[in-house]
């Protein structure tokens, strides 16, 4: 389970995450919302340890980030915003460093490059630099390096950015899977891959939660006459969510 509690994060006089409390239990897919500058990203920073809070405190299965930073760190992937990476290395070659790092070598090692190769579909590309590649596919090794040691908390900053429908759909179905025995948190603007995929969503605005519950339950709260123009789940999810952020806006 992972446990964020009283996390707060202040840069000067800017807030950026107030008092943000919750939990994620195992099996959940988490949708974390928020209009840009809502603390999305500083949130999930906050939770893989790359920021410390100014105060709170998150743990991962009992391990607090700040404390025991290494054997939380361990249980974690991470795919950032932007997927950052070597651009002068292969795909296999920064597939099989990162294994290297996670402490794999020999047969394992090679086992599993292979499988996250084959899992998001990147051995046509594995020879090619990261640099040559496409916005889609450089998504797609982000993703392989964050599955690649097969976590037990999976932490998605817009995972499908820039892929293509038929890449979209391969990816979500990916999360499905992963999500059978793991706590999969994906932040993302696209409220269509939120109902497609996530069992819960917390909406944030202004670093604070403003709404958590099951899509459905999100949906059916959307207002009546923006619910009538927009009678998608996606479309209903959309007008929820503008109407609260708005409201802290």
């Amino acid at each position: 389970m992972i446990e964020i509690s009283h996390v707060t994060r202040k840069f000067e006089h800017f807030t950026a995450v107030d008092d943000l409390s919750f939990s994620v239990s195992e099996g959940e897919v988490l949708g974390f919302l928020g209009p840009n500058g809502a603390g999305k990203s500083t949130t999930m920073k906050i939770i893989t340890g790359f920021l410390a809070p100014t105060s709170g405190t998150v743990t991962i299965d009992g391990h607090d980030i700040r404390t025991d930073p290494l054997a939380a760190k361990q249980l974690i992937g991470y795919l950032p915003e932007g997927a950052p990476s070597y651009p002068d290395m292969t795909v296999l070659g920064f597939l099989e460093f990162i294994a290297q790092i996670r402490g794999f070598s020999g047969k394992e090692m090679q086992q599993r490059v292979e499988k996250v190769l084959n899992d998001v579909d990147l051995s046509s590309v594995c020879e090619q630099t990261i640099d040559t590649l496409s916005k889609g596919f450089k998504r797609r090794v982000g993703l392989a390096q964050a599955i690649l040691h097969d976590p037990k908390v999976l932490i998605l900053d817009e995972p499908t950015d820039g892929l293509d429908p038929n890449q979209k759909h391969q990816v979500r179905q990916l999360i499905r899977n992963l999500a059978k025995d793991k706590i999969v948190i994906v932040s993302t603007h696209i409220l269509e891959e939120v109902s497609a995929v996530c069992t819960r969503a917390i909406i944030i605005a202004n670093g604070r939660i403003v709404a958590d519950g099951t899509p459905n339950e999100l949906e059916a709260q959307a207002p009546v006459t923006e619910a009538a123009e927009m009678p998608t789940a996606p479309g209903r999810l959309e007008a929820f969510f503008r109407s609260v952020t708005a409201q802290e806006a």
